[in-house]
C-alpha cells in the first residue's frame, strides 16, 4: 500500500512530447497521346513565413546581475537562490536534480491528468495514504490532511516577493527549458499564469471524501473529482483547510508575475 500512497500522492508530471511527420506527395498527369498539351510554365512559391511567437501577455523582465549559470549546470544556484528565499527546511523537500527543468515541466502538466514521480522537483509525501472504512463506505482519512502540514506551514511563512524576485533572476533559464519542453514559441509566464488560474478553480470538497479501489490504486469515488487534473485533485488531497491556505498564496503569486511593467 505504500507504493500506491507514493503514486496518488507524488507531485511529479510527465514531460508531454509532440512529433510531427512530414510527407511529399507527388501527383503526375497522364498526356493523352493524340493530344499535344503545352504545360505551364514553373510556378516559384515561396516558403510559409515562420508563425510570430505568442505574445507575452505576463511579460517578465529579468533581474539585471551576474551572469546565469548554463541551464545545465543551474542545480546549485538555483537551489541556493531557493533556499535563501524560502528556508534551509526546503532543502529536506527538494530533488536537487534538473532543479529548473522539473518545476517547469511540473507547472505545465499540473492541468492534465497524469503524473511522473521521476520528474517532480518535490519529494514525494511520506507516510502511507491514511483512509477509513471499506468497501461502498471508504473514504480519505482526515488524518492524511496532516501529512501536509509541514509543506502548506512552509508556503505560508514563504515571503512571496522574494521567491518571485529568484524567479526573475532566472527567468531566461525558465524560458529555455519550456523551449526545449516543445514549446519554442510559447513564453513560461503565460503558462504559469493560466495554471494558477486552472488551480484557483479547484472546487472546495467539504465532508467525507469517498474513495474506490477498483484495481491496486485509490480513487474518488465522484466521478466529476476523479475527472479533474493532477493539480486539482492533489489540492482535493491535501483537505479543504490546506487548499484554502495554498490557494491565498497562489493569488498572492499571482499578483507578482502578473504585473504589467511599470506597475
Amino acid at each position: 500500500m505504500e507504493q500506491d500512497a507514493k503514486k496518488w500522492l507524488a507531485w511529479g508530471i510527465p514531460i508531454v512530447v509532440v512529433a510531427g511527420l512530414l510527407a511529399a506527395l507527388y501527383y503526375g498527369r497522364k498526356h493523352n497521346e493524340d493530344v499535344a498539351v503545352t504545360a505551364p510554365p514553373t510556378q516559384t512559391i515561396a516558403p510559409p513565413a515562420p508563425a510570430p511567437a505568442a505574445p507575452a501577455n505576463y511579460p517578465i523582465e529579468p533581474t539585471a546581475e551576474a551572469q546565469l549559470p548554463t541551464l545545465a549546470d543551474s542545480d546549485s544556484a538555483m537551489q541556493e537562490s531557493l533556499l535563501g528565499a524560502v528556508g534551509r527546511r526546503l532543502q529536506e523537500l527538494l530533488v536537487p536534480k534538473d532543479l529548473i527543468r522539473h518545476i517547469v515541466t511540473t507547472v505545465d502538466n499540473l492541468p492534465r491528468k497524469k503524473t511522473a514521480v521521476q520528474l517532480r522537483p518535490l519529494k514525494a509525501t511520506g507516510g502511507q495514504l491514511a483512509v477509513t472504512g471499506a468497501d461502498q463506505n471508504l473514504v480519505l482519512s482526515e488524518a492524511n490532511f496532516a501529512r501536509y502540514d509541514s509543506f502548506v506551514k512552509l508556503v505560508q511563512n514563504t515571503d512571496v516577493k522574494q521567491v518571485v524576485a529568484v524567479y526573475r533572476r532566472f527567468y531566461p533559464l525558465f524560458q529555455q527549458a519550456y523551449s526545449e519542453l516543445g514549446y519554442p514559441d510559447g513564453y513560461f509566464n503565460n503558462r504559469l499564469v493560466e495554471v494558477i488560474d486552472h488551480l484557483l478553480e479547484t472546487p472546495e470538497v467539504t465532508g467525507p471524501i469517498k474513495l474506490t479501489q477498483p484495481r491496486v490504486f485509490y480513487e474518488f469515488a465522484d466521478p466529476a473529482l476523479e475527472e479533474r487534473s493532477a493539480g486539482q485533485k492533489l489540492l482535493i488531497r491535501m483537505g479543504s483547510n490546506h487548499a484554502a491556505a495554498l490557494k491565498m498564496k497562489l493569488r498572492e503569486l499571482r499578483r507578482e508575475i502578473a504585473k504589467q511593467p511599470g506597475q
